[in-house]
């Protein structure tokens, strides 16, 4: 119940955060996507169950708030939670490489996921071109900031998982 309720705030924080102040950062030619490192996170730490849940809820308010196709970014963000949580405690989320590893990657499996599902939708889905800026960018910030997000998810994940002996024990 509390990974829920953490994974809620996450969820409602960083869609605020992304689409009132990073889409208005002139100077940044791509918004990093928050949510979807969170969703590697939870993925990697919690399994794919969890990991499916934050991405279908992400992925859905994320629909509600942008102009893509109802259900659209559910399902990219679950099937990518679904992967990621095969791997379930198997790859270390601390450190520097590997989050930007696993940042990138997830930016690619997006970006393949979209083009795929494409092919069934063709008028309707917006694809990236592989060989674009807007694509290289997205990866780019996507990896640079993994390390930093799983850093301040792993503190954040710490602390939802304290007893409460332990918080009171703080207090004094």
């Amino acid at each position: 119940m509390r990974t829920f309720l953490t994974s809620a705030v996450f969820i409602l924080s960083f869609i605020f955060f992304v689409c009132s102040i990073l889409s208005n950062v002139f100077f940044l030619p791509v918004v990093p996507d928050l949510l979807l490192l969170f969703t590697i996170y939870i993925s990697i730490q919690k399994g794919c169950l969890q990991g499916e849940t934050v991405g279908f809820f992400s992925g859905l308010i994320l629909d509600f708030v942008s102009a893509a196709p109802l259900g659209l970014n559910a399902l990219l963000r679950t099937i990518i939670g679904f992967i990621a949580g095969l791997f379930h405690l198997t790859i270390g989320t601390s450190g520097i490489i590997t989050p930007m590893v696993l940042g990138v990657f997830a930016t690619f499996a997006k970006v393949l996921f979209t083009y795929f599902i494409s092919f069934f939708f063709p008028g309707v889905v917006l694809t990236y071109d592989f060989f674009s800026k807007i694509f290289l960018f997205e990866c780019i910030f996507n990896g640079l900031l993994a390390p930093v997000m799983f850093f301040i998810f792993s503190k954040f994940q710490s602390i939802a998982h304290m007893e409460v002996s332990t918080i009171s024990e703080l207090r004094k």
